[in-house]
């Protein structure tokens, strides 16, 4: 049986940003944090050893696999910034064509730093994802 990678765990929030290596990526870890937070009124907890998440949804596909999974959250990478959050298709692209220097992947969007992007457009970002979500996944 699959077992999930990425799963919530007991891990401190404010220790693994602490122990982020760039200064900047650190300092834009704890804006981001605040960002998150206050958009989502969610408790910011760790998932697998380098997601701070926001909120959690249970998923089933058709297939029968089912899992847990965060709604929004980021990861203060090496290399970029990723950022957690699927608003659906009918967001998605006009969100982003306001949100600033960025580059995307399925599920991902990613930044080089807080200063290159739009704070009010990353909020909506996020308040769409979990509107969206939530339609998609009620529990």
């Amino acid at each position: 049986m699959y077992k999930l990678k990425t799963t919530e765990t007991d891990s401190s929030v404010i220790e693994f940003i602490e122990n982020v290596e760039q200064p900047k990526k650190r300092e834009d870890a704890f804006r981001l944090l605040d960002i998150f937070t206050d958009a989502t009124g969610y408790e910011a907890k760790m998932w697998g050893p380098s997601i701070i998440g926001f909120g959690k949804y249970h998923y089933k596909y058709k297939s029968g696999h089912e899992g847990d999974a965060l709604i929004v959250g980021f990861s203060p990478r090496k290399a970029k910034i990723s950022l957690y959050v699927t608003p659906g298709e009918k967001h998605r692209s006009a969100l982003l064509e306001r949100f600033g220097k960025h580059t995307t992947g399925k599920s991902c969007v990613y930044i080089n730093k807080v200063d290159d992007i739009d704070i009010e457009v990353l909020v909506e970002l996020i308040k769409q994802t979990v509107i969206y979500l939530k339609e998609a996944y009620p529990s």
